[in-house]
């Protein structure tokens, strides 16, 4: 058993944008795609807005309403517009605070660059914050939302600050149980979250490119497991498997297209019951509100990592 502890970071109750434009290029996981993206600075109440540029600018909002395929990545769609494996630059953009960017791709998918959101933590250092003159708005969860589904589950209740709990359980030496329980803001999710990288199952690569995926999956931009081990270390965490689902979760829930006073509890949950739950709380008004008041500090501890097997390599 382990433990990180991270101090809590009181966020801005004004909107923020980025200061300028910052760009990045790479391959996708899924298409095997070469794109390139450009982060630009959006005027307060736009939200997170994907613009495909080789479809004249064609907007896709990161929302709830436009969520498409969601079985091995999260994908958006809106009018037949297909935008893929959004969910790592969507978890940096939204721990960092940022209500409102522009994001330029000029291909149908998100480079998966080395597998994790640290790139993206990057190249959000290299854009810079700004306060825009207009309050922040949040989404106050006021009574539980629920998706339960073989054994899998997800809920979100209420609380005065967004806060995941994740928990996993693979049947493999170097995974077993792990959960990571942890108030969400710019630190806790660098410090924590942003390097865990991507998995795979060596097992599963043979059917999942029959299927048409992973064609940009290679050794330098997901971990991959054999049958007691993998084939590329060394770990960044010995529960970077935990955390990397924790990453995943967050990315998925910046669809609430709000910042979030909420616990989130996932359990065995992936891309598909994350999306899940946030369309089902936006479709029950009775479950929310929005308001432009935080709730106050949490006396909790920001960040803390139950772990079960692997030792810690952080």
């Amino acid at each position: 058993m382990g433990c990180n502890m991270v101090g809590f970071w009181n966020p801005s109750m004004f909107q923020t944008s980025i200061q300028r434009v910052a760009e990045t290029h790479g391959v996708g996981l899924h298409t095997g795609v070469e794109s390139r993206i450009r982060l630009l600075p959006a005027p307060a109440d736009t939200g997170i807005v994907f613009r495909r540029v080789d479809l004249d600018q064609f907007p896709i909002e990161a929302h709830g309403r436009n969520v498409a395929r969601v079985s091995y990545a999260t994908s958006l769609m809106k009018k037949g517009v297909l935008l893929s494996t959004t969910e790592h630059l969507l978890a940096a953009i939204y721990s960092c605070g940022i209500d409102n960017i522009f994001i330029d791709i000029d291909a149908i998918e998100v480079p998966i660059l080395d597998g994790s959101a640290e790139p993206f933590m990057k190249l959000l250092d290299q854009a810079g914050i700004r306060k825009l003159r207009r309050q922040r708005r949040f989404l106050r969860v006021l009574r539980p939302v629920e998706v339960v589904e073989d054994g899998r589950r997800i809920g979100i209740y209420p609380a005065d600050e967004f806060r995941v709990r994740c928990y996993v359980n693979f049947a493999h030496p170097l995974v077993g149980q792990q959960e990571v329980d942890m108030v969400v803001n710019r630190e806790s999710f660098r410090q924590v979250l942003s390097r865990a990288r991507t998995f795979c199952f060596e097992s599963d690569i043979e059917p999942l490119r029959a299927m048409g995926l992973i064609r940009g999956g290679s050794l330098e931009n997901a971990i991959v497991l054999t049958k007691n081990g993998m084939l590329n270390g060394p770990l960044r965490y010995g529960d970077e498997f935990g955390r990397h689902k924790a990453l995943d979760l967050i990315g998925d829930l910046a669809l609430a297209g709000l910042p979030l006073q909420g616990r989130v509890e996932a359990h065995k949950a992936g891309h598909a019951l994350h999306t899940q739950l946030v369309s089902k709380l936006l479709a029950d008004r009775t479950s929310w509100e929005i308001t432009t008041r935080e709730r106050g500090r949490s006396r909790a501890t920001a960040a803390h990592l139950v772990l079960s097997g692997a030792p810690a390599a952080d």
